[in-house]
């Protein structure tokens, strides 16, 4: 068992998200054909700020927290359909710091250089909307757990161990049925702190490891996830598919409503013949290759919008 922990590379070595083509990113541009396989060409931020106005009174929240920005395009998009928003953008990349100022910097808009985990209580209780954007799968992953090792009844020498057992005692959650697994500690963590912060609202969205099996396209079908968190390998450091239930669990414990879903909520795809043909063939032309990779996103990827019961 290890811990996987991402913070000295994006302390120290990300110098650019350009071959992490995020979601986000991918919909930045007005010419991407990214933007051709959607219903409503517009950027994400866009599209999710349309989104979270069904879900809670985004019109009535004047700040907001970003953790975790990367170039600020999201943020950008929300100080431009909201330019009466207050905007904290925590980072803990020095690049992502500096391109931030660059992007989004106004007289509304602060910039913390600074861990999340860091980040006190009584800081976060200000705040009345948490965005955490494709940014949980960086956090700490406790990886090849032993199952066995968490249902045992016996003390631990390994505080590691002790704090995973003690959440599956506290939140109930379910037993892996394989041998090894890997727990999301991170982002169990993060959920906790912006609980206990009393944080209004709350938007998560991540690469999920638990997506169910469903049709896309005309014969292309996406496999269907074991529920497991998974690594995603990337240059200088690894990443790990967000197994939500747990989160969901967590966020109800802290009487939480919940409402969960995946990004295709928000950005329909707009299955014309050339995104059909896509979707079916194995072409390699690489403009066809960003779209097949990015329509599978919209269903592989998932948000949970957290929303505090008074």
């Amino acid at each position: 068992m290890y811990l996987n922990c991402t913070t000295e590379y994006h302390k120290n070595d990300l110098c650019t998200l350009g071959w992490e083509l995020t979601v986000c990113n991918s919909l930045y541009d007005e010419q991407s054909p990214c933007r051709r396989a959607l219903m409503e060409p517009v950027s994400f931020g866009e599209a999710l700020y349309s989104h979270l106005k069904k879900l809670i009174p985004l019109q009535e929240i004047t700040n907001i927290v970003e953790v975790g920005g990367g170039y600020g395009n999201l943020m950008v998009d929300f100080l431009r359909l909201k330019p009466d928003l207050h905007v904290t953008m925590i980072d803990i990349s020095p690049e992502m710091h500096r391109r931030q100022k660059e992007v989004a910097g106004g007289s509304n808009v602060q910039f913390v250089l600074a861990d999340f985990f860091d980040i006190s209580s009584t800081a976060l209780s200000s705040f009345e909307l948490a965005i955490f954007n494709e940014i949980m799968g960086d956090f700490p992953t406790a990886c090849d757990v032993e199952t066995k090792a968490i249902v045992d009844n016996l003390s631990d020498e390994n505080e590691l161990i002790a704090r995973i057992k003690d959440d599956f005692r506290k939140y109930n959650f379910p037993i892996p049925q394989s041998e090894f697994f890997n727990y999301n500690i991170g982002a169990i963590r993060a959920v906790e702190k912006l609980c206990e912060a009393g944080m209004p609202f709350a938007y998560i969205g991540e690469h999920s490891c638990e997506s169910r099996l469903q049709k896309i396209g005309d014969n292309f079908c996406k496999l269907q996830f074991d529920g497991y968190s998974t690594p995603i390998r990337l240059l200088g450091h690894t990443e790990y598919t967000i197994k939500f239930s747990h989160l969901v669990r967590v966020a109800h414990q802290y009487g939480y409503k919940v409402h969960r879903g995946c990004f295709e909520d928000f950005l329909n795809v707009k299955w014309s013949d050339e995104v059909r043909f896509i979707m079916n063939a194995n072409t390699i032309k690489e403009e066809h290759e960003i779209i097949r990779q990015f329509v599978e996103d919209l269903f592989t990827y998932e948000y949970l919008v957290l929303i505090k019961q008074s």
